[in-house]
């Protein structure tokens, strides 16, 4: 199914008129490291416009400087500030739950380096919590232990409630399937902290120092970027380069603000 080149203006208008964007990376901006087409114009116009920006992403694997660094590689050249991830949100969470706490982590250096940054010491005997992230380390043994961790009183906590994300080449599983069989072994249900968790947007809204009237959310997912703003009553924009098509849309309860094929419809003439 098509968008209408005059449902693609109307959206594009209404999106120009906005001073904060809040966007996701992750079939957004890029599939792996493939960026998509018209990204590199997009965020050419938010700088020259002045735009507040703040690229906010449920993945936890990469720290601002990676990601950074990996945009850089594609030839786009923003300042760390501008991302923030679930690995972040998360270790903000815990460490206002408990300050200086403990945890098992499977993870990668994103989050595992949030969790340092913030006070947190890695355990693996008698944890505060047992934290799920996106990983490649992934492995029998390690959920083995995480599952006993559990049952022996740690809570259970996922950086995302994401079940797969685009690859290159596809898709690939991400954290709440990464963490079904500790939920499946012990009973316990994980607390997601990333997207659609409003906790997550109010410290996107904050970063931006905007007002959630003159911001929109930019994503590919309905189950978690467009609900997240939704909650969150931001405008939302969904566009159709990543995880969701047109077709699904009809699927959900709830619907997007705006639909584009990609951000590239927003620089177009």
């Amino acid at each position: 199914m098509e968008l209408k080149t005059k449902d693609i203006k109307h959206a594009v208008d209404q999106i120009k008129n906005k001073t904060g964007f809040i966007c996701d990376m992750d079939g957004v901006i890029y599939h792996g490291n493939k960026i998509l087409p018209g990204v590199k114009e997009f965020i050419e116009w938010l700088q020259k416009e002045n735009k507040r920006f703040l690229f906010l992403t449920n993945s936890s694997e990469r720290s601002q400087r990676e990601l950074q660094d990996k945009l850089a590689r594609m030839g786009i050249l923003v300042d760390k500030e501008n991302f923030y991830t679930s690995a972040l949100a998360t270790a903000s969470f815990l460490h206002s739950q408990k300050p200086k706490g403990s945890a098992f982590v499977i993870g990668e250096a994103g989050l595992l380096n949030a969790l340092y940054d913030l006070g947190y010491s890695m355990n693996n005997i008698d944890p505060d919590y047992v934290v799920m992230g996106e990983t490649r380390s992934y492995s029998y043994e390690k959920i083995e232990q995480a599952v006993n961790l559990v049952i022996k009183g740690a809570k259970l906590i996922g950086t995302n409630p994401d079940i797969n994300g685009p690859i290159e080449n596809g898709i690939a599983p991400a954290t709440a399937a990464l963490i079904a069989p500790i939920e499946i072994a012990t009973g316990k249900k994980a607390y997601f902290v990333g997207k659609p968790n409003p906790l997550m947007m109010r410290s996107a809204l904050k970063k931006l120092q905007c007002q959630r009237e003159e911001t929109v959310i930019i994503g590919d997912r309905m189950d978690t970027d467009i609900i997240a703003g939704i909650e969150s009553e931001i405008d939302t924009c969904l566009v159709l380069s990543g995880i969701t098509t047109k077709e699904e849309v009809n699927q959900f309860a709830y619907c997007p603000h705006f639909i584009l094929n990609g951000v590239e419809d927003i620089i177009k003439p």
